[in-house]
């Protein structure tokens, strides 16, 4: 992060991107497009935010799925710089890419989400939320506690294996877990283990937060109705997604901004 992004990085990740892009719709196209077959999203009780499903396409919700890619984009990108030469940053490959797998798991979770409004849409649009958050929680923890990678890599895998089943017994508590989820790890973040990294630059992670909620609030508007043209390409719960994957990235620059301990003097 503290270099940039190079023009071969972009690159390969937006070719990433769109391979997983024709993927996806092979997928789409392979299970559709007539998604009534399936048990419908929990949210068609009410309205699924504002964008009107076009009844009968391939994807339902276009603006809604093909922002979400701004998280898979985000992925790639976090993926390839892991892959670099950084004799500073103390955040571990495994790390770096661990995030940028779950960045695509979101992206990909609600693409399916938005493009079919199944139940199983929702289900691992929800699943690859949570696969976020307990990644910002660990590395908290991680870092406050001075726990081993491969001892939290296991408690990583543990604490989503809970949450994904209470995502199956108690689907309703859904977003409410993953608020709570969320703000347990920022402040774990902020109070332990920020002042045990040294040189990393809060100024991304406080950022991060201001643009989640700044997408929050237009989450909230889109879903309340309050500022809603069904009809149009410019929804607010697309601009949610990208705010979303610009606040991911942000805090990806603030783990990489962590510096490696000097060595003592004299060693």
């Amino acid at each position: 992060m503290t270099q940039g992004i190079s023009a071969r990085s972009m690159a390969i990740a937006l070719a990433l991107t769109a391979l997983s892009a024709l993927a996806v719709l092979a997928l789409l196209t392979a299970l559709g497009p007539d998604w009534s077959v399936y048990a419908p999203a929990t949210c068609t009780a009410t309205h699924c935010f504002c964008e009107m499903p076009r009844t009968g396409d391939l994807v339902l919700q276009p603006a809604d799925s093909w922002s979400s890619y701004g998280y898979v984009l985000a992925g790639f990108l976090m993926i390839v710089i892991a892959g670099g030469r950084d004799r500073v940053s103390a955040m571990p490959p495994l790390a770096a890419r661990t995030l940028g797998l779950t960045a695509i798991a979101v992206g990909l979770g609600s693409v399916l989400m938005h493009a079919t409004l199944t139940l199983w849409g929702q289900f691992v649009d929800v699943a690859g939320m949570y696969l976020v958050g307990s990644f910002l929680l660990v590395r908290a923890l991680a870092r406050w506690r001075s726990i081993p990678d491969g001892r939290a890599v296991a408690i990583y895998a543990a604490l989503c294996a809970m949450l994904i089943a209470v995502l199956i017994l108690m689907p309703e508590v859904r977003r409410w877990l993953f608020a709570v989820l969320l703000i347990l790890a920022i402040l774990v973040e902020l109070v332990f283990a920020r002042p045990l990294r040294p040189g990393a630059r809060i100024g991304y992670y406080l950022g991060g937060i201001l643009v989640n909620a700044t997408g929050f609030a237009v989450w909230i508007l889109d879903q309340q109705g309050l500022a809603c043209s069904p009809h149009s390409l410019l929804q607010g719960h697309a601009a949610w997604h990208l705010l979303g994957a610009i606040s991911l990235w942000l805090s990806f620059g603030y783990y990489r901004s962590e510096r490696l301990p000097r060595p003592a003097a004299g060693t």
